[in-house]
């Protein structure tokens, strides 16, 4: 049987780069943000786990629907796939690793090989728009 693991992820791109962050203990880089608590909103829940790992605000009038993209979870059994519900949003304060993140990184398509599979599909779908570089110039 399927199993679906549904995560939001806050999409940041800066200088032609998506933000990526490294939890503690861990060699991937994944997008920021995580998994919804109960009765929360997806905009209440990306809220609050982008503060939790990064200890920026995000402006709740900015959040906007980027792409939902499904995937191979990392280090899951076959058949195990995360869903990754994108949004773009502006932000208050000064990006910080916090909580679980070790290390945060801005990464292109010349990274891949240290992301996710959930992320390198992600950033194929902003390279296609022209969003993020393809590759290190």
């Amino acid at each position: 049987m399927e199993k679906i693991i549904d995560k939001l992820a806050w999409l940041y791109i800066r200088d032609g780069k998506l933000l990526a962050v490294r939890s503690k203990g861990k060699d991937m880089f994944y997008i920021p943000g995580g998994k919804r608590e109960e009765g929360e909103s997806d905009e209440q829940a990306l809220i609050r786990e982008v503060k939790e790992e990064l200890s920026v605000d995000l402006l709740p009038n900015t959040i906007q629907y980027a792409e939902t993209f499904t995937a191979q979870a990392d280090g899951k059994d076959s058949g195990v796939s995360v869903k990754l519900t994108c949004y773009f949003s502006d932000f208050n304060g000064g990006l910080l690793p916090d909580a679980e993140i070790e290390e945060l990184r801005f990464i292109d398509g010349s990274d891949e090989a240290i992301c996710s599979l959930a992320t390198v599909i992600t950033m194929n779908w902003l390279k296609s728009r022209s969003l993020i570089s393809a590759r290190n110039a």
